[in-house]
């Protein structure tokens, strides 16, 4: 079964899709939001050309493990997402994803600009192979 990981924020959606065997996560695209109905787009084609069957979205929580205005934002996304694609969504704690993409891309020797091209997508791929070990 594919799955496919989502690092969900305010200007973009970095996305990664596991491969056929759910063990590793690859980094596929990083979305340029522009509106809800064509960003929900955008992930239906990726559905369909990769044949996804689950959705694992990062769940953005404060350092106390409650949900914050961006966590809610994430959830009420989510839910027009499963609501338009008929999928199972899960989530998952994103907490410090972004920060460990960055240390990762850093001692890669990522120059600056392209870090910031590249830096969700890497933590969709972080979120989804954290997912996939978990089961």
């Amino acid at each position: 079964m594919r799955v496919m990981g989502l690092d969900v924020g305010d200007k973009t959606i970095g996305v990664a899709v596991s491969d056929l065997m759910g063990w590793t996560a690859q980094g596929l695209e990083v979305i340029r939001r522009s509106n809800e109905e064509k960003d929900i787009n955008r992930l239906a084609q990726i559905v369909e050309q990769y044949q996804v069957e689950k959705i694992v979205v990062g769940l953005p929580k404060n350092m106390n493990g409650t949900i914050g205005p961006q966590g809610e934002k994430v959830q009420r996304f989510s839910e027009k997402i499963k609501n338009v694609l008929k999928l199972p969504v899960e989530f998952w704690d994103e907490r410090l994803t972004t920060v460990a993409a960055e240390r990762m891309l850093i001692e890669a020797d990522v120059s600056r600009s392209k870090r910031k091209k590249v830096i969700d997508k890497m933590a969709a791929v972080l979120i989804l192979q954290g997912y996939l070990d978990s089961v």
